[in-house]
């Protein structure tokens, strides 16, 4: 009898039912680039709610801290916000995905629903993130450093395009608007970054020290690195950016 493949996520460990299975028709999942409508659906809805929630946070508007008296700038913010999520979060899956396919293990993303609920109400009412939308599920009898390579991928991205942009931020650190958007872009890479790449189950760090701790750390430091400078260079106003 062959062994049961088990299911690893780059996240959550999101309860069996809905993922713990290969749907029909998506074995080609395990061919690089492929995805099936149901993991578009599921992209699409994580990003469209996520880029919501940190429009809350970026427009000033929530319920309990500062009431909704930035309606006006609320537009504008969803631009800055979506930028944000497809360079960070979107980025971030797809560079899991495309590596445990690299391995030929089938993956897709997939939503967490009770992740998404509860980052959208906790924006609404008082401005604050938690992403949890979800995970790139993968399965396959994968070994310990293709589990390792697929969980430090995701930021690994985050850390490269944080450093780009906090190079652009501080050449376009005069260009008021510009360098806003390149100093938030920079900061929601290197918080995701970050976060993800602590040493604790089920995220993505501790799959990482599994598999090889100097990397990990080489990581770890670097992104800690680029928080400080980000930081130390000055966090702008983003408000200034959607009030234009």
């Amino acid at each position: 009898m062959a062994k049961e493949r088990r299911i690893y996520s780059s996240f959550h460990d999101i309860p069996p039912r809905e993922y713990m299975y290969f749907p029909k028709g998506t074995l080609e999942m395990g061919k690089p680039g492929k995805f099936s409508k149901k993991e578009i659906l599921n992209l699409l809805l994580a990003m469209g709610v996520l880029t919501i929630a940190f429009s809350f946070t970026t427009s000033g508007n929530n319920i309990i801290l500062s009431g909704f008296d930035n309606l006006d700038k609320f537009p504008s913010s969803l631009l800055l916000s979506f930028l944000g999520i497809v360079s960070a979060f979107f980025v971030h899956e797809l560079s899991h995905k495309f590596m445990a396919q690299k391995y030929g293990l089938w993956s897709e993303f997939r939503v967490y629903p009770q992740g998404l609920l509860v980052s959208f109400i906790l924006a609404f009412l008082t401005g604050f993130v938690v992403a949890a939308p979800g995970a790139v599920m993968f399965r396959g009898e994968s070994r310990i450093f293709e589990t390792g390579r697929i969980a430090a991928a995701g930021s690994s991205a985050n850390i490269v395009t944080a450093g780009i942009t906090l190079i652009l931020y501080n050449v376009f650190f005069e260009t008021e608007n510009i360098g806003i958007l390149f100093a938030f872009i920079c900061l929601v890479n290197i918080l995701l970054a970050t976060f993800n790449l602590l040493p604790f189950s089920p995220l993505d760090g501790s799959k990482v020290i599994r598999w090889n701790g100097i990397i990990w750390s080489i990581l770890f430091i670097i992104s800690i690195v680029i928080l400080f400078l980000l930081f130390q260079q000055g966090i702008p106003n983003f408000l200034s950016f959607i009030s234009k």
